[in-house]
């Protein structure tokens, strides 16, 4: 088993530097570019194992990609009817993005799907998407009574619908909207507050008709999608990790540079600056209908805050990091109305405020969110990643501030979502992290 040793107490980070492609936006462009007409380039498309499991369904569907090795990855696209029945199962890994956006595709195709995934993924909740795409007219299956997966879909001629989502979910909306392309007449998403909209943003380069308002999107499909350009930023969720370095460490002064910064994603840049991080924003061209900017962070003196209500779906991915910065504050902080961190990678609710206690923080696990007693110091102590990389990399900026040594172990989950984590920390902090496994 993979595990990081870090040696506490760190100074902050210092100059400028970049992350990965956002993960979000790549498995999109992987999916559009695969049903498009033409070649698609995609500029920055992130290589982590999860990326890699939609490009690798794609090509057993049929789809031919080359060039990854290098930064543009081209897709030569089938077209929305090219797609061809895959000989064998596909194994979407421990990628949740990929097994929902999936079966909105497949639920369109006139032949036969397996789809699984890693035994985590099998215990994440599928029926979410399954209701709203039988609806639509597909045929989907699953275990513990069509709730989990594996999946086996059979899809066939769908037809637009209205569906109202119980919950702010932009892989569920995503999957009904790809899945409304494969539609006869208009398909609209209702949702109780607006998820991350990179599904429409692209939909629309890609030359659809996306009608939105705050809280609903409806697809008027167009018949056929034309290649285009993609150019993917730095990913927010992974550049969340470096400003929590960024704000908990002394003497930092770190500029992120070229990272995306669509509303829907940037909940997590409201929270710090009402904490009061100091964190500046620098604007620069948006590509592809979306946003970007450069981000400095300096060392900061936090307080904690409440939080709740239709902030937490743009900040849900960013909660177990803004708990290590919760935890190194000042006073209390409280999060409601995230019950979603409970059916994600692990039960991050559960996972972090046991894994923070190890380190000496007081948290409180409430049914939907968090208790988090700041205003201590950090103690190095021995933390599981749980496998959920978010999770992993989290625990692995506490140990930074960290007073003493901090073991993480199961941290070969981290490559799901930035590869070159622990390489970018070498770089930033020498000779304070060892890796075993």
């Amino acid at each position: 088993m993979e595990q990081l040793t870090i040696r506490g107490g760190a100074r902050g980070p210092q100059g400028s530097m970049t992350v990965p492609g956002d993960k979000s936006i790549s498995h999109r462009a992987i999916i559009l570019g695969a049903l498009a007409e033409g070649v698609t380039e995609v500029s920055g498309c992130l290589r982590s194992e999860d990326c890699q499991r939609t490009l690798g369904a794609f090509r057993a569907l049929g789809v031919e990609a080359e060039g990854w090795e290098g930064d543009i990855l081209r897709i030569y696209g089938k077209g929305l009817r090219g797609l061809r029945e895959a000989a064998d199962t596909l194994n979407c890994g421990n990628s949740g993005t990929t097994i929902r956006l999936l079966a909105g595709v497949l639920a369109g195709q006139p032949f036969l799907s397996l789809l699984t995934g890693d035994a985590s993924l099998r215990r994440r909740p599928m029926d979410r998407i399954i209701h709203p795409l039988t609806q639509m007219g597909a045929e989907i299956w699953g275990r513990a009574r069509d709730t989990l997966p594996p999946l086996a879909v059979r899809g066939g001629s769908l037809h637009g619908v209205t569906y109202r989502c119980p919950v702010p979910s932009a892989q569920v909306k995503s999957a009904i909207l790809l899945a409304g392309l494969f539609a006869e007449g208009p398909t609209t998403v209702i949702e109780p507050a607006a998820s991350r909209d990179h599904t429409e943003r692209m939909l629309t380069a890609y030359g659809q008709r996306v009608e939105r308002s705050e809280q609903e999107v409806t697809l008027i499909p167009a018949g056929t999608l034309q290649a285009t350009p993609i150019s993917v930023p730095g990913d927010f969720s992974s550049a969340a990790f470096l400003l929590v370095a960024g704000l908990i460490l002394p003497d930092s002064d770190l500029t992120i540079e070229g990272v995306g910064v669509n509303p829907t994603r940037t909940g997590l840049l409201d929270v710090l600056q009402a904490m009061g991080a100091k964190v500046q924003v620098f604007p620069v061209d948006a590509e592809t209908g979306e946003p970007r900017a450069h981000l400095r962070v300096r060392a900061s003196r936090l307080q904690g805050v409440s939080i709740g209500g239709d902030l937490i779906p743009r900040l849900i991915d960013e909660i177990p990091v803004l708990a290590v910065a919760a935890a190194c504050a000042e006073g209390k902080t409280v999060i409601r109305d995230a019950a979603e961190l409970r059916v994600k990678e692990s039960d991050r609710i559960r996972t972090i405020a046991a894994e923070l206690s190890r380190m000496g923080v007081r948290t409180e696990e409430l049914p939907d969110g968090l208790i988090i007693h700041g205003g201590r110091r950090l103690q190095g102590a021995r933390c599981e990643g749980h496998g959920d990389h978010r999770v992993a990399m989290a625990l692995t900026v506490a140990g930074l501030q960290a007073e003493g040594q901090t073991i993480v172990r199961d941290t070969a989950c981290i490559r799901t979502s930035f590869p070159g984590f622990v390489e970018t920390l070498e770089h930033l902090f020498p000779n304070v992290l060892e890796r075993r496994g």
